[in-house]
């Protein structure tokens, strides 16, 4: 099932309208002008709005519950995988395993873990590109820990340059 997710429907709403009013146009200047031009430009304004189209899908993820399974919150590209302190809730030494989500990828972050939320902060920030070394200190960004039946799981959303915002 192919389906927007409700952040995204104004956005995908203007453009559709933006694309229609587009291909209006373009119409009048095939009909009076230049047949290149307008096609060109409706090829544009086309992968345009599929590309809003593509960036705010939410696809049905089925999984099967298993208590000893984490399963990927993201879309994307696993970049590290490493041991690291978990100075902000934990206070011990944890593994990290950290997701890149280009603009291609589905950008609507699942929960891991069955369990209980116990720990929310939401930080303010800059929105760096991801490969900058302080992207994930100084962006905005969301932590939130999970108490499963074996173990606390720490997930941190981090904002960038062009998925902007979290939710």
């Amino acid at each position: 099932m192919f389906r927007i997710h409700r952040e995204g429907t104004v956005h995908t709403l203007l453009a559709t309208i933006l694309f229609i009013l587009i291909a209006w146009v373009s119409l009048a200047w095939v009909v009076m002008y230049s047949i290149p031009f307008a096609v060109g430009l409706l090829t544009v304004v086309g992968l345009l709005w599929f590309w809003v189209l593509w960036f705010f899908r939410n696809p049905d993820r089925p999984c099967t519950p298993d208590d000893n399974v984490i399963l990927c919150p993201a879309d994307g590209k696993v970049v590290v995988v490493e041991e690291v302190d978990d100075v902000e809730y934990l206070g011990d030494r944890r593994m990290q395993v950290s997701v890149f989500m280009s603009p291609l990828n589905v950008h609507c972050n699942r929960v891991p873990v069955s369990g209980v939320v116990v720990y929310r902060k939401y930080y303010q920030g800059k929105y760096l590109v991801a490969w900058h070394p302080k992207s994930s200190e100084l962006n905005e960004r969301m932590t939130i820990a999970i108490k499963h039946l074996k173990a606390t799981i720490v997930v941190k959303q981090i904002a960038g340059a062009v998925a902007r915002r979290i939710v």
